[in-house]
């Protein structure tokens, strides 16, 4: 990497929805490098049908991080790594929970760089606070009438109550 070049990472995910644990990555690979892209994937192979559409999504990501000067979001529908590639990254960042997550990046690792052998996988630990936290947990939760007020941003709390409850 040339020294005038911007340290470019993309944290990639579903976002169905973004919560505080993604928020704590995202915010922890923001202080690691010049520029990050929170990539938001429209077409998901691992998970079934989304909650919320692309747009909402985004739109909820993008009221989280209004305090981050250097990160945006942006949706792609193409291998991580072309994405990566597309926006000047190299380096994808995810937050590893637990063994299973390992088990599954560890897999995904070894076929990106088959890929493009130039793009690091990073991958942070979660935080102790956030370390049980997932997506389809909080949905869970919610479907159910759960307490997650303190897992998801407050917009995202009052929007999944109110999908989860027709």
């Amino acid at each position: 990497m040339n020294l005038n070049e911007k340290a470019i990472a993309v944290c990639p995910g579903t976002y169905d929805p973004v919560t505080n644990g993604h928020l704590d990555v995202i915010r922890r690979t923001a202080s690691l490098y010049d520029e990050v892209v929170v990539a938001v994937v429209n077409r998901a192979v691992r998970k079934s049908g989304v909650l919320f559409d692309i747009e909402e999504r985004l739109a909820f990501i993008e009221h989280a991080i209004e305090g981050f000067e250097n990160v945006r979001a942006e949706a792609f529908s193409t291998l991580v790594v072309e994405f990566a590639r597309s926006v000047g990254a190299r380096a994808i960042v995810k937050g590893l929970r637990a063994i299973s997550d390992f088990e599954y990046e560890l897999e995904m690792n070894q076929l990106n760089r088959r890929q493009d052998p130039e793009i690091e996988s990073v991958y942070l630990m979660a935080s102790p606070l956030y370390s049980f936290l997932s997506s389809s947990g909080v949905k869970e939760l919610a479907t159910f009438g759960g307490r997650i007020d303190d897992l998801v941003p407050d917009e995202v709390a009052k929007r999944l109550q109110e999908e989860l409850r027709r």
